[in-house]
């Protein structure tokens, strides 16, 4: 069995890179900045698809769950924090650890498990 650390490392750091803003732009005034989509969707995973396929196909099927679970689709400034906030939001980590290994039965379990409402970090 590998270990998981390489793996998570490097999709922190990528997923760090993705999330910063330009230079020029400022840096938002407090940490409960409103949730704005500044990257449109299929461009943001196209960037998790190079990163990793896994986090690809984990971040879609959770987008998927989300959007038959809680009747309105993810915006990609949800799926960045749900990615990116603290440790990542386990559903989601459980989702691309469940499509690397090609679980389709822990995949299908998380999916149940999606909150269509943003838990606080704890």
């Amino acid at each position: 069995m590998r270990p998981r650390l390489p793996f998570l490392a490097v999709l922190a750091v990528a997923l760090a890179l993705a999330n910063a803003t330009t230079a020029a732009q400022p840096a938002p005034p407090s940490a409960a900045a409103p949730i704005t989509d500044d990257m449109p969707l299929p461009d943001y995973l196209g960037l998790l698809t190079q990163i990793s396929p896994a986090a690809h196909e984990g971040a879609r099927a959770y987008l998927l769950a989300f959007q038959q679970r809680c009747g309105r689709a993810m915006q990609t400034a949800e799926l960045r924090r749900a990615m990116s906030d603290g440790e990542g939001d386990p559903v989601l980590m459980g989702m691309i650890r469940a499509s690397h290994l090609k679980d389709t039965a822990a995949l299908s379990q998380f999916g149940q498990r999606v909150a269509c409402v943003r838990r606080s970090p704890r």
